[in-house]
């Protein structure tokens, strides 16, 4: 039997102590450090931890692995207080409470949505539109209540506008660090996608950190690099091949629409006899009036090459040209 090893990028203090296939799903069994003590909820009151275990596992989705998903296992702790019985249950470092998905695993969703939206993104990661939205709420409140750490190194930024519904007027900008291009992370989230929300996202770094950035990456639209320009005084913009092959696709598809419309006009009705089969778009026959290797068509030589000779693109699969 062959063996694979793999390298599992494990949040700070979490232990994998087991792995387990299923159906086309990764399981890792983790664990991490209780702590000793635990303050009540209900009643205030702190003692040493009363540890306890629940009878079932918790299943928390995590990033995908070979693009299978892949979930976090664990066996549910709580403390038991001694004096109103009540049950408080660890949170794992790598969740919120309430949820069933790992903090990286909502970033990843936030990035999914770049030139997306929910509907699309629930549809390719298995999970409802709903959870989407609320991931997205739970990303905002966060970028609300906390600051990107002072002394971490930026460099490189991306600055997008993520549209959550179609046809709706819904939007919010993200502001991600693109530093470690492998590993890019999500610094702030604010709502909206105008300048003054491309500026809040910014402002979430300190003054030093937007002197060090060198890059910013964003779409072609004004609000978001206008901000940029604003706080970002020493970057230059990159814009991404996503973008230009967007507004690409854009004005060829305007152009395709516009010649359409001008051929289209009433035909002339009547008999096509005398007129060359080539003029009238019919493939001809075999030893028809155009022979194979070429034909005429309106004094233009049009040669006609051999199967084995098409043009191909790298990378491109049947229906690309």
């Amino acid at each position: 039997m062959a063996t694979v090893t793999i390298d599992i990028d494990l949040p700070p203090d979490v232990t994998l102590t087991a792995y387990h296939r299923h159906g086309d799903g990764h399981g890792f069994e983790v664990s991490w450090p209780l702590p000793g003590r635990c303050r009540c909820d209900r009643c205030g009151r702190e003692e040493d931890s009363r540890v306890e275990y629940r009878d079932h596992a918790q299943v928390v989705r995590d990033l995908d692995l070979w693009g299978q998903p892949s979930f976090f296992v664990y066996q549910p702790a709580f403390h038991r207080c001694p004096w109103c019985n009540h049950r408080q249950f660890f949170l794992p470092p790598f969740k919120r409470k309430d949820t069933s998905y790992t903090f990286r695993f909502e970033q990843h969703v936030l990035r999914a949505l770049i030139g997306s939206n929910e509907e699309e993104v629930a549809r390719r990661l298995a999970i409802s539109a709903e959870t989407v939205g609320l991931i997205v709420n739970n990303q905002l409140a966060d970028s609300q209540a906390k600051q990107v750490d002072p002394a971490r190194v930026i460099t490189d930024v991306g600055i997008d506008e993520l549209s959550l519904k179609k046809r709706h007027k819904l939007y919010v900008t993200i502001l991600t660090d693109l530093t470690n291009p492998d590993r890019p992370e999500v610094l702030a989230v604010a709502k909206g996608k105008d300048e003054a929300a491309g500026r809040q996202c910014l402002e979430k770094l300190s003054p030093k950190q937007r002197e060090a950035v060198r890059t910013y990456r964003a779409d072609m639209g004004a609000p978001l690099n206008a901000a940029c320009r604003g706080l970002l005084k020493n970057a230059r913009p990159v814009i991404d091949r996503f973008h230009v092959a967007k507004k690409f696709n854009e004005a060829i598809d305007a152009q395709r629409k516009k010649n359409h419309e001008e051929v289209q006009g009433e035909a002339d009705e009547g008999a096509a006899e005398g007129v060359p089969v080539v003029d009238v778009g019919v493939p001809p026959p075999p030893g028809g009036p155009v022979g194979a290797g070429g034909g005429e068509i309106r004094g233009l030589v049009c040669e006609v090459a051999p199967a084995a000779d098409a043009v191909r693109v790298p990378g491109a699969v049947p229906g690309d040209l």
